[in-house]
């Protein structure tokens, strides 16, 4: 089970869904809803290096938010990885063959797996 986070949630909750969640913790960047942005605020940062400060037992995963490797990069920077969903169902949209639209999304986030192993 997936639980999410965001920078409202407390430290007691957040250690709460901790013990309860499975796989990763979903930290949201921002109370707003999904889309691109042009980076982070100080605001975001400061709550990103305070769950990072928790020590928690589950891997912590950046999301909302994150549509460039520019963005990609920064997240990482601060957590063990991003999730990228708006920025690439986006891409998926218009007219050509599917494969190459991936391809040509994936080559903005050299820091992901070689296209081929997305695929597999």
């Amino acid at each position: 089970m997936i639980l999410l986070i965001s920078p409202q949630t407390s430290d007691e909750r957040i250690r709460r869904i901790c013990n309860t969640g499975t796989g990763f913790l979903y930290l949201v960047s921002a109370a707003s809803t999904t889309g691109a942005r042009q980076g982070f605020h100080p605001e975001q940062i400061e709550y990103f290096k305070r769950i990072s400060a928790m020590k928690l037992p589950l891997p912590r995963l950046i999301g909302f938010g994150i549509a460039s490797g520019e963005t990609f990069r920064a997240a990482c920077r601060h957590a063990n990885g991003a999730i990228i969903g708006s920025a690439f169902m986006k891409s998926l949209s218009g007219e050509g063959p599917l494969s190459e639209k991936i391809r040509s999304f994936v080559q903005n986030f050299p820091t992901l797996p070689p296209y081929s192993r997305i695929l597999e």
